[in-house]
Formats: C-alpha cells, structure tokens, sequence
C-alpha cells in the first residue's frame, strides 16, 4: 500500500510541476504591442489621403460635415461613454479645443452602435464637452474610419487630407504638439 502511496505523491507533485511551468510561461508571455501612432495601412484610412466623408448629426439636430477643404484643421475623436481613456483624455480635449479654437475643430463623435445614448449624454454633460458632439448611432463612421479602439483620434489638415491617425489617449503635451505640426500655430 505505501508503494502505491509513494507512487501517487508522485504523479501528483510532477503534475503541480508541469501545471506550474506552464503557468509561468503562460503569465509572462507578452501580447504583441500595438503602436499608439498607427501607420496607414491596406485597409486602413491613410495617411495623405482624402479623409472618408460622413455628415452626422448632434443633439440639438445639427449637422456637421466632414468632406474636402474646409477653413481649420480638424481632430475627428471617436469615442464611447464606458471607456476609462476616452475619460482621461475629455478634459484635454476640452482644454486644446477653447486654446486653439480660431485654428481648429475638434468633432467629437460618439460611436453609439457600442454605447447606451443616455450614458453618452452623461458623459457630455460631466465633462461639459466645449466641443460639438456627433452620435454615430449605427457605426458607420467609425466603420469608414477603419475604427478599432478608443479613443481613436484621426489628425485631418485644412486641405482635408488625414496627416495622422493615433489610438488610445493622448495626454495635454502630446496634444499640443501634434495640433501645432497640424495648424503651424
């Protein structure tokens, strides 16, 4: 009996070793980063390139456009209510949106297809967004912009051409830099 005792230690103290190589492995195995700063890409909206067109609408019923040359460079921000970053990075917007407001615009769109419309309207209100706000209620847009993150923020110049598309959130400093490369302000 205590060979067969000895025996299941055994097995069993080589099992926690396996199960234990495995785990630790497991654990420091790196996911593949995804730079910030996307470059363009076959199916993505590239860099120098007319920036897709769409025309959305705000609460109030406005319509705002994007479509060929317009008077100001423009950051297009896609954006949902539930996302931790698009939160961090709101009151930035707000900030660089009223610094900059005579050499830019800044669209704030709502991707609504992935968020709840009453929770977007929160969001506006807590942060009191100092620019327009679109809801893209079926995605389309964010589809046509090859959207995959939030907050995703595509860099448009005055000739309506897209100089930059970068995921994930961008702090006050990083902002400013690239709306002065942007507007040469």
């Amino acid at each position: 009996m205590r060979a067969v005792n000895r025996r299941n230690v055994a097995v069993l103290a080589l099992v926690v070793l396996v199960t234990a190589v495995v785990l630790v492995r497991w654990l420091n195995d790196e996911p593949e980063a995804v730079p910030a700063v996307q470059p363009a890409s076959a199916g993505g909206i590239g860099v120098g390139q007319p920036a897709p067109a769409f025309s959305l609408k705000d609460n109030a019923g406005r319509e705002y456009a994007v479509s060929g040359p317009r008077d100001k460079a423009l950051i297009v921000n896609f954006w949902a209510s539930w996302c931790d970053p698009c939160q961090q990075e709101a009151p930035e917007l707000n900030a660089v949106a009223l610094k900059y407001r005579n050499v830019l615009d800044i669209y704030g769109v709502n991707v609504t297809s992935q968020d709840y419309k009453p929770n977007a309207e929160r969001f506006i209100r807590k942060y009191m967004l100092a620019f327009p706000v679109m809801f893209d209620l079926k995605g389309e847009v964010f589809d046509r912009y090859r959207g995959q993150v939030f907050p995703t923020n595509v860099l448009i110049d005055k000739n309506g051409k897209v100089t930059e598309v970068v995921l994930g959130t961008l702090t006050r400093e990083e902002l400013e830099k690239k709306i002065i490369a942007l507007t040469g302000s």
